[in-house]
């Protein structure tokens, strides 16, 4: 994993960074994570280099979550908005967590705190319940302090890391 800079940042902010580091290289098999606001814009990745990296690709294979944690977000947030919509047509309440398993993968979506979703691309031999434990645990730390104004203060570090290309 690429560690994203996080000089300037606040301490709420550079907490969920580690937090987010932990997650990726503590618990095996996970091989990317996405934290997305409630209108899915990306706040916080595992590696946001590769959004730039998946860019300048000049391979013809697809890039995918793999290569861009703005694909992986776009996907977090497609699941969270449709299983919220079937939650509330099923009229079962909030909707806490959702988890794909795919042949090569699995996909796990998890509610942060108003509408932020976690999301994790795991490989196909990850033990699902303990990235889902782990992803508990981030939600749990994560929630609380996950305030409008850390959310903007994520959002705009990430653009900058974009925009210079460095995202480390």
């Amino acid at each position: 994993m690429t560690a994203p800079s996080t000089f300037g940042l606040s301490s709420e902010a550079r907490n969920l960074h580690w937090l987010l580091t932990n997650l990726v290289e503590e618990v095996p098999g996970i091989l990317s994570v996405a934290v997305v606001s409630s209108d899915g814009l990306l706040l916080l990745s595992s590696d946001p280099g590769r959004i730039e990296a998946a860019r300048q690709s000049s391979d013809d294979r697809p890039t995918g979550p793999r290569g861009s944690s703005a694909d992986l977000a776009t996907i977090v947030s497609g699941i969270g908005s449709l299983t919220v919509g079937a939650a509330k047509l099923l009229q079962f309440g909030n909707v806490k967590h959702s988890m794909v398993a795919m042949e090569e993968g699995s996909l796990f979506v998890m509610s942060i705190s108003d509408g932020s979703l976690l999301g994790v691309h795991g490989s196909a031999d990850c033990d699902m319940s303990v990235v889902a434990y782990h992803m508990a645990l981030f939600v749990g730390r994560a929630g609380h302090v996950l305030t409008p104004e850390l959310r903007s203060e994520l959002r705009k570090s990430l653009e900058s890391a974009e925009s210079t290309g460095s995202g480390r």
